[in-house]
């Protein structure tokens, strides 16, 4: 791998990664959407589309041969090999197309054919013509289809196994270039040094004269370019200043910040800062390249310049928000003041070291320069990187015990002294034996990657602190929540969940591409494989495309959207307009819910690729046990659906079930809410309502008969009585007078007259209080008029028992046997004498 473009990969990434996925997404389905009619077209015009797809079959065997061919001419090229496997990868999914595009016409003839039936045996009726030929068409035509789709499959596998091949001499390829040996002696040192003073000349002769010709022919393009870098770099900043300013910032007067600003001020400084930068560069290097300002001796240095900048700059930013050296209460580590000074200069160091050897080895590359001189650039900056690891590891970078950040700080642990000694010694050896490469490469990984891991770990303990309970609420974004839309403190809580996951998942984002970057990758192998993962991820035989699932849940909530709007427009605009029953309202947006949710569902599921025909086996094998185990909750819900289309009643209903009595307040698919006259909500299931009888006083109409009984004494005059209930009823105005009020004279009690006022209401929910003023003014006129409302009466009989010698037993010892009797009149006993009591049955007082 040229160092240039690993230098441009690693600062671009930021940018091109996550262009990468969607670009990768957004150019494979144009094929299908593209060409597909084309196809068409032509096989309507032409051939048939079994000679269409044999045609791309043969075609795409010669790509086969070509791409094999070059994986043979070009097989110590990575970067070729790069573009080889993603060609490889595209015929790979245009020959699946092939074959996936004749399935439908597949399935159509094994579908005709089953209607068709088989051919008559021997001995029986013949069959008309017609049959025959149609299905000797249908047989031979299938056959056709089935060779093609046969051809295809073995094409697949043969493009599945060309890939497997490119991705092991990649492999293999990188492994030699690691492990490639170089002498190391002194004459290899004096070719280099003889080398570096032409490449030096050389170098400064190429770039003045790239300089003057700039000048004086391309001035205008050369500054008009760093122009519209600089404007997009000051876009950018300002926009995350504007969004993040307060996490790009340590407040001097925060003397004890939290955890979570500590680490919410680290990541965001670090990723936005450096990203304002990438930005700067890359778009630099575009503008430069478009306006044709770069030669191309000079872009891949210019290149290496621009990345070069980008890892000096990304390290220190890291270094200084993760080290704080002059802010001990901003620092992430515990680390001294001198500790955490020397730590950060010797990582910038060795990042810059490691700059410089691309920069050079860049030029180098350009020149034309001996490889030797290339090696041993490389075998200087692992040895100088060496050498900082081993003395970084005697430092004394620890925390006091005392906690002061000023006070002479301890040594490293004992484990992590003795890591930074055998890692520096490694590299030393490593590049003295011959090993330049490898030694090259682990320096690299050691400060970029680990760089990288402990800033993509930052993000997520971000994203974690702030998804704690209770925290997110204390930060300076929480409370803008709060006031600007008055969230609750569970809202905002959520809230807080929310943004910790999308803080995580911008930490893996950005630094997984990176560090695979690092580790050999290409651009072009992270766009496969965000498409694949997108698009191709398999679980045994089935695809699942991430893409599609995003769609169909985006098409599922805009439906579900899309439908209680429409909910709302027709109950608020249409129904209430025209004064419909409130009950109609309710059915006609329960049923338009129902409807348009499982619409919604339906296209959400079909966009998502899911094939509904494969969940019918799935749907049998579940049917017994849904039978069994779930046949409450399904009658439930088709008891449900029976009421919101019978509407044996409706919301606002007086009902009366064996379980309850009060008003329908909402009726879903499972369960009806009933709210009882308490206030008291019952659920009752659907099922128990269908099954059950039900009471239903507002079923027609809210209209309905009332009744008052009233008992007088017998003294009082039955027509008396009459007259004065229904002028009292008649002075109601809610009264309806057709049907007029009536009394009905009931019958003879045992102690009373008993009547009932009856008459009828136009709403029924008017009866309580209709019939507590009717009664306030009957006892009132029944005063005046001097009619009496008799007490409830019954007769109790002591029988005084002698005592066993036949004399009398003294009154006050005597026992009382008490028995009720029906009679009025007194009756004399040879036990003693019976006295006629009155009493109140209600309070059980007796009264002689």
């Amino acid at each position: 791998m040229r160092p240039t473009q690993l230098l441009l990969r690693i600062f671009l990434v930021a940018a091109l990664a996550t262009a990468g996925a969607s670009l990768a997404s957004a150019q494979a389905p144009q094929p299908q959407v593209e060409k597909q009619p084309q196809a068409t077209e032509q096989a309507s015009v032409a051939d048939g589309p079994i000679e269409q797809a044999a045609k791309a079959l043969e075609k795409a065997k010669q790509d086969l041969v070509a791409l094999e061919d070059g994986v043979r001419q070009k097989g110590d090229d990575d970067d070729a090999l790069v573009a080889l496997a993603g060609k490889t990868d595209e015929l790979g999914r245009s020959v699946l197309n092939i074959s996936v595009g004749l399935r439908p016409r597949l399935d159509q003839i094994k579908n005709r054919l089953g209607e068709l039936g088989d051919p008559p045996k021997e001995g029986q009726p013949a069959e008309a013509e017609i049959v025959t030929t149609e299905r000797n068409a249908l047989t031979a035509e299938r056959a056709q289809i089935n060779a093609v789709t046969g051809d295809a499959e073995t094409l697949s596998a043969s493009i599945s196994k060309l890939g497997n091949v490119i991705a092991e001499t990649r492999r293999q390829l990188f492994a030699a270039t690691l492990l490639r040996r170089t002498d190391v002696s002194v004459s290899v040192i004096d070719d280099a040094a003889r080398a570096f003073v032409q490449e030096g000349s050389e170098f400064v002769q190429a770039l003045g004269s790239w300089l003057g010709f700039v000048l004086k022919f391309k001035a205008f393009a050369f500054f008009a370019a760093i122009f519209m870098s600089l404007v997009t770099a000051l876009v950018l900043l300002s926009g995350g200043y504007r969004i993040f300013g307060r996490y790009l910032q340590r407040k001097e007067t925060d003397e004890q910040p939290s955890y979570i600003n500590r680490l919410s001020i680290a990541f965001w400084s670090t990723l936005i800062r450096t990203f304002a930068l990438t930005t700067l560069l890359v778009t630099s290097y575009f503008f430069l390249n478009s306006f044709n300002v770069l030669r191309p001796d000079i872009a891949p240095i210019i290149g290496a310049l621009f990345g070069a900048i980008g890892l000096i700059y990304f390290v220190r930013r890291f270094t200084n928000a993760v080290f704080a050296p002059k802010e001990p209460q901003w620092r992430l580590v515990k680390l001294s003041n001198r500790g955490a000074s020397s730590i950060g200069a010797c990582l910038l160091a060795m990042a810059i070291v490691n700059a410089l050897d691309y920069l050079f080895g860049s030029i180098s590359e350009a020149m034309g320069s001996p490889l030797v001189l290339t090696v041993v650039k490389s075998l200087i900056a692992a040895l100088i990187i060496g050498f900082i690891l081993i003395a970084a590891s005697f430092g004394r970078p620890m925390l006091a015990r005392n906690g002061d950040p000023d006070a002479p700080g301890r040594h490293w642990p004992r484990g992590m002294a003795i890591i930074l000694r055998v890692l520096g010694a490694g590299l030393i050896i490593t590049a003295l034996t011959g090993y330049v490469g490898l030694a090259r490469f682990v320096a690299t990984q050691l400060i970029i990657t680990g760089a990288i891991i402990v800033t993509t770990y930052i993000g997520l303990l971000s994203g974690k602190a702030i998804s704690r309970s209770e925290t997110f609420g204390e930060t300076s974004l929480g409370r803008f929540l709060q006031k600007r839309f008055k969230l609750g403190p569970v809202a905002i809580d959520q809230a807080g969940l929310l943004v910790g996951m999308c803080i995580s998942a911008v930490a893996l984002i950005v630094g997984i591409p990176l560090v695979l970057l690092l580790w050999g990758f290409h651009i072009q192998d992270l766009e496969l494989i965000a498409y694949r993962l997108l698009t191709e991820v398999r679980l045994g035989g089935i695809s699942i495309s991430l893409v599609g699932i995003m769609t169909g849940v985006l098409l599922f909530a805009g439906g579900y959207l899309l439908t209680r709007w429409i909910q709302r427009w027709l109950d608020s605009n249409v129904m209430a307009r025209s004064h419909v029953d409130l009950g109609v309202r309710n059915s006609v947006k329960t049923g338009i819910g129902y409807l348009g949710v499982g619409l919604a569902a339906i296209v959400g599921v079909s966009a998502a690729g899911i094939d509904l025909s494969n969940l019918a086996l799935v749907a049998s094998a579940l049917s017994v046990g849904i039978g069994f185990g779930l046949q409450n909750i399904v009658s439930n819900f088709v008891s449900g659906l029976i009421l919101l289309v019978e509407r044996p009643f409706k919301v606002g209903d007086h009902v009366v079930s064996g379980t309850a009595e009060g008003i329908v307040k909402r009726i879903s698919v499972r369960a009806t809410e009933i709210e009882t006259f308490r206030k008291q909500s019952i659920i009752v299931p659907n099922s128990e309502l269908i099954n059950a009888s039900v009471g239903n006083w507002t079923h027609r109409n809210k209209m309905g008969r009332s009744e008052i009984p009233v008992s007088v004494s017998y003294d009082s005059d039955p027509q008396k009585v009459m007259d004065i209930l229904l002028e009292l009823v008649n002075a109601v105005p809610v009264v309806l007078r057709n049907p007029e009020p009536h009394v009905e004279f009931l019958r003879f009690g045992p102690y009373s007259l008993d009547f009932e006022l009856r008459f009828m209401l136009a709403d029924m929910g008017d009866g309580l209080k209709v019939r507590n003023d009717l009664r306030i003014a009957i006892l009132k006129r029944f005063r005046e008029e001097g009619v009496q409302i008799p007490l409830p009466q019954s007769d109790v009989v002591f029988h005084r028992q002698p005592d066993q010698v036949g004399g009398a037993t003294p009154a006050s010892k005597a026992p009382a046997k008490i028995e009720d009797v029906s009679e009025t009149s007194e009756m004399d006993d040879e036990a003693g004498t019976v006295r006629r009591l009155r009493g109140k049955s209600a309070d059980g007082n007796l009264k002689g």
